[in-house]
C-alpha cells in the first residue's frame, strides 16, 4: 500500500462545510483506506491505499464527504513522495524560525499561464515567492492576513489551489514518513531570500 496525502480546502471555515475529523476517518477507514490519521481542523488526512494514482483518491474522498455532509471540497492528494519532495524544495531556512510566514500553495495542475508579473507587481517589500510545477511557495514576514498576493495567488496563478503553512507541511511530512516506515526523507532546509 502507498502512504497518500489529502489536502482538503474551504472546510471548518466560519461555520460553513462542517467536517469533523474523526466521522471523516471512520468514513475512509470504511471506504477502504488504511490507518487514517487527520492534523488539526483545516482537512489534512494522512492514510495508505493500494491506489496508482491521486486522481481516483481525490474522487473517492469528494463522494465520501458529498454523500455523509452534502457538499464536495476540493481535495488534493499528494504520495509521500511528493509532499517530502516539496518540502525539500523550499527556498527559505528562514520558515524553520517563522513557521507560520511561509506557506505552501498545492497546486491542482500546473499553471499553463501564471500571471507571475501581477504577483511582483502586487507583492509588498518583504514578501517573496517561487512557483515549482504543482507547488507555490509564499513567504510573508509580516503574515498573509492582509496581504494581496495572498488574497489573489490563486486567481493569478490560474488552477485550483490549497495552501498549508509551513508547520502544518512539515507535520505532514513527519506524519507520512511514520506511516510509510522512515523511508521518506524530511524537509530540507536551504539558505534563500526569495525570488
Amino acid at each position: 500500500m502507498g502512504t497518500w496525502i489529502a489536502l482538503l480546502r474551504g472546510i471548518n471555515v466560519g461555520g460553513r462545510n462542517m467536517l469533523p475529523m474523526k466521522r471523516l476517518e471512520a468514513l475512509l477507514e470504511a471506504a477502504g483506506c488504511a490507518g487514517v490519521r487527520t492534523y488539526i481542523q483545516s482537512g489534512n488526512v494522512v492514510f495508505a491505499h493500494p491506489a496508482r494514482g491521486a486522481a481516483r483518491l481525490e474522487k473517492l474522498i469528494a463522494d465520501v464527504i458529498k454523500t455523509e455532509f452534502g457538499f464536495s471540497p476540493q481535495v488534493i492528494v499528494l504520495s509521500a513522495a511528493e509532499l517530502a519532495a516539496a518540502a525539500e524544495a523550499n527556498p527559505w531556512l528562514e520558515a524553520n524560525d517563522a513557521p507560520t510566514s511561509l506557506h505552501v500553495y498545492f497546486l491542482a495542475s500546473e499553471p499553463a499561464a501564471p500571471d507571475l508579473a501581477a504577483m511582483k507587481a502586487i507583492k509588498r517589500n518583504n514578501e517573496c515567492f517561487v512557483l515549482r510545477d504543482r507547488v507555490f511557495y509564499f513567504f510573508a514576514l509580516d503574515g498573509v492576513g492582509q496581504s494581496k498576493l495572498a488574497e489573489r495567488a490563486e486567481r493569478l496563478l490560474g488552477v485550483a489551489a490549497t495552501a498549508r503553512n509551513w508547520r502544518t507541511v512539515t507535520t505532514l511530512v513527519e506524519m507520512a514518513a511514520e506511516k510509510a516506515g522512515g523511508a521518506i526523507r524530511g524537509a530540507r532546509t536551504c539558505e534563500g531570500s526569495g525570488r
